[in-house]
């Protein structure tokens, strides 16, 4: 996945410490290296690991808890008063389920927001995780921290805490344009200036998000963030899925980046988002997933997929989001989206080393004739063999060695029979 889109055959990545050291084909590198530890991939694909630009980890939780209900009925009548009763144990657990579920399914690098997210930062950071997360901040008092002033110190001291960490990086986090004052967006626009880290924002989600802020500031969501100035190329705004051209213009003049969340918005009937014409625009763009709760899985392989898919059958037009271009998506491109493209995302000398090999020995990927083919409309997250974050190994031969996933899942399981009698 680099500027020139190498593919090596027989090819071997060497990795001293976190990073990077020579990628090339086997001969010449077994040549300039003798390694401590050697990973035969048995002829399968060596890759980036997968970039998740958008998610709320915790939500595992609540998988499955209330679908098919309308947005409105899910939110006030169940999610609601779920999070009400969240703590940071609870929120801790759920982040560890969804840590083993997206190693075990090829990504090594996500971006969160939610709530008690320095629960998230250090289930992650346990888990050998890269992660961006963020605390969720709005007008209204949060069950984490209270009040939003609250919230804003909140966010001030997980970046001193987490700061120069090789892992975790802390975002600036507001809700949305609907939740957040213009004033709670320009304090939190000062907030990540102010310590240069990235920002995320839910933006244009949906046609009724759409219509509330044209009806209080007489604009559209992204032409009202524009007005105050809180555009910039630090933001990563989740969804995008209502634009008109001139607010496309203007994500590309402020160098926005975009988070598409393709099953989400299909679940929650939200709409399709224009990633089509986005590129043709020059935004960059990734792919995330989105919360368990609006999904219900975390899966970029499948999400991949769906998003191929999806732009195909919404245009009429077979060549749309090739295969190639959605793989860059979900790696190199959405290390553009969270600010580190110049230390993952691709494999390439001096970069960290963050890695996964997909075993293609399986029926279903027999014959193989085109890598990003295979990679978009037929690997699953159940093909992925290794994966490796930061020089170390998460996962070997599909078994997890920062995390006991049998004590994870009876953990939430047993949290899951709290949560069922409290919303019943």
């Amino acid at each position: 996945m680099d500027p020139q889109g190498t593919l090596i055959e027989r090819g071997a990545v060497a990795v001293s410490g976190d990073r990077i050291v020579q990628v090339g084909p086997q001969d010449a590198v077994s040549a300039s290296y003798q390694a401590e530890k050697n990973i035969d991939a048995r002829g399968g694909i060596i890759m980036p690991g997968l970039v998740n630009t958008h998610t709320h980890a915790a939500m595992t939780l609540f998988r499955g808890l209330a679908d098919d209900l309308p947005l409105m009925t899910w939110l006030h009548d169940y999610i609601f008063p779920a999070e009400a009763k969240l703590t940071f144990d609870l929120v801790y657990q759920g982040t560890r389920l969804a840590c083993s579920e997206m190693i075990l399914s090829g990504t090594t690098t996500f971006c969160d927001m939610y709530l008690f997210e320095g629960a998230v930062a250090q289930a992650a950071k346990e888990a050998g995780m890269r992660a961006v997360v963020g605390e969720v901040i709005y007008d209204f008092p949060s069950p984490n921290y209270g009040p939003v002033e609250e919230g804003l110190k909140y966010t001030e001291d997980l970046i001193e805490k987490w700061r120069g960490d090789p892992l975790i990086t802390i975002a600036v986090e507001p809700h949305s344009p609907y939740l957040c004052s213009p004033e709670l967006l320009q304090k939190a626009r000062a907030i990540a200036d102010r310590n240069g880290v990235p920002m995320v924002i839910h933006l244009s989600e949906s046609e009724r998000e759409v219509a509330q802020i044209m009806e209080k500031y007489g604009r559209t969501p992204v032409a009202h963030l524009a007005d105050i100035g809180f555009l910039n190329p630090n933001l990563i705004a989740d969804h995008c899925v209502v634009l008109t051209k001139e607010d496309m213009g203007l994500l590309k003049r402020f160098d926005v980046k975009v988070a598409h969340n393709p099953e989400s918005n299909m679940k929650l009937a939200s709409g399709i988002a224009p990633i089509p014409a986005l590129l043709e625009h020059g935004v960059t763009v990734g792919i995330g997933t989105d919360g368990c709760a609006s999904n219900n899985n975390l899966d970029l392989f499948q999400e991949m997929d769906t998003a191929a898919k999806l732009h195909k059958v919404h245009t009429l037009d077979p060549t749309v989001l090739d295969a190639r271009t959605v793989v860059r998506m979900a790696t190199i491109d959405g290390a553009r989206v969270l600010g580190m493209s110049d230390i993952i995302g691709s494999l390439e000398a001096g970069k960290k080393a963050d890695i996964i090999i997909i075993d293609i020995n399986r029926p279903h990927l027999t014959p193989l004739y085109n890598i990003y083919s295979h990679l978009v409309y037929a690997v699953t997250g159940n093909d992925v063999v290794t994966a490796i974050v930061n020089g170390r190994v998460l996962m070997e031969d599909r078994a997890l060695t920062t995390l006991d996933v049998d004590e994870v899942m009876a953990t939430v399981n047993r949290i899951a029979q709290g949560i069922k009698a409290m919303t019943a």
